[in-house]
């Protein structure tokens, strides 16, 4: 990386984190952390999840024999789920790393889900990761977009957070909103609507996960080790086979009421210049798969702009044409990016 190039990203970190504004900064400071103990419980590969000895953080490990995951001891009607993560470094392709919630073991045929999956790497490559929401089962509807990061998120811990209400759906990477959905009628039971369960799982999907499965997982860099801790889960528990309803109206409320709740003028901007930069693909400008954009999809301009009929960035995007700006103030020769997202550098 040139060193024009460098000082324009380090600009645009800068940029990134004054924009968020004093409020933002206070967003996550009064959370109610949990211990282990407390609100989660072991999902499988027991010999791989470590508890530390305070209780106040695990780690989930993956190796030739089986990955790992915990769940909450709980399932919610709507709620706020966060946590710090640090996620494994080096060779990580076909790693994936899940943080979502979802209600699959009780609704099988019509579960709820809402998904942050971190997707591994080749060595040198940086970590990507996706969301995705699903309702009442409606998995042939997928809902997807596709992020880089604006940090190493092996190198220290970051906080990711999902924010599910009647109203609305935020995910959270640290400070900054990425993604929001806004219930609307025409969604109907595609928004999710019946409790969920927090889940957290390492795995190996090395028949997708890495550029469409061409790269593997390789075991010879085992085990993969992905850290929590700092939990934080606030929500309405409820039984989901009960047959007396619970009231949730408080639960609503308090949620409703809390900072990670509401984008201020700062964080949208924030999140605009996040999509901006690091979202490369996104299901409501895929219009080879949905002719009619679905109907939560808020098209933007200049957002859709940037993206093929097929969701995915065209060639030559912002991030291109920056750094052949940058070469051309250098006078140096002309060189061809390549756009395939999987080859393009973080920062």
């Amino acid at each position: 990386m040139s060193k024009s190039s460098y000082n324009n990203n380090i600009f645009f970190i800068i940029i990134l984190i004054l924009g968020l504004g004093l409020r933002s900064s206070l967003a996550f400071t009064n959370l109610n952390t949990l211990s282990f103990e407390e609100s989660l419980s072991p999902l499988f590969g027991d010999a791989n999840l470590v508890r530390s000895p305070d209780d106040l953080s695990v780690r989930l490990l993956l190796d030739r024999y089986t990955g790992s995951g915990f769940i909450s001891s709980n399932m919610y009607q709507h709620g706020f789920y966060s946590s710090m993560i640090k996620l494994p470094a080096d060779y990580t392709a076909g790693v994936v790393v899940a943080f979502y919630t979802s209600n699959g073991d009780v609704f099988e045929k019509t579960h709820d889900e809402l998904d942050i999956e971190f997707l591994g790497n080749i060595k040198g490559k940086p970590w990507r990761f996706q969301t995705n929401l699903y309702g009442n089962g409606s998995t042939h509807r997928g809902r997807e977009e596709r992020y880089r990061l604006w940090f190493d998120p092996s190198k220290e811990f970051h906080r990711y957070s999902i924010l599910w209400t009647p109203h609305k759906i935020i995910f959270w990477v640290d400070d900054v909103p990425i993604r929001e959905v806004i219930r609307n009628d025409a969604m109907g039971a595609d928004y999710p609507a019946k409790p969920m369960a927090l889940y957290a799982t390492i795995w190996d999907a090395s028949d997708w996960a890495t550029s469409g499965g061409k790269y593997k997982a390789n075991y010879k860099f085992a085990p993969f080790v992905a850290e929590f801790k700092s939990f934080s889960l606030d929500g309405c528990s409820v039984d989901p086979i009960q047959e007396v309803p619970v009231d949730c109206s408080d639960s609503v409320d308090f949620l409703e009421s809390q900072d990670y709740s509401s984008i201020n003028s700062h964080q949208r901007a924030a999140m605009r210049r996040f999509r901006q930069r690091f979202m490369y693909y996104s299901y409501c400008y895929d219009t080879l798969r949905y002719p009619e954009p679905l109907p939560e999809c808020v098209i933007v301009p200049a957002e859709k702009d940037r993206f093929k009929e097929t969701g995915r960035l065209k060639f030559g995007g912002t991030e291109a044409r920056e750094r052949r700006r940058n070469r051309r103030q250098q006078r140096r020769p002309e060189i061809e990016i390549e756009s395939d997202p999987d080859d393009r550098k973080l920062l």
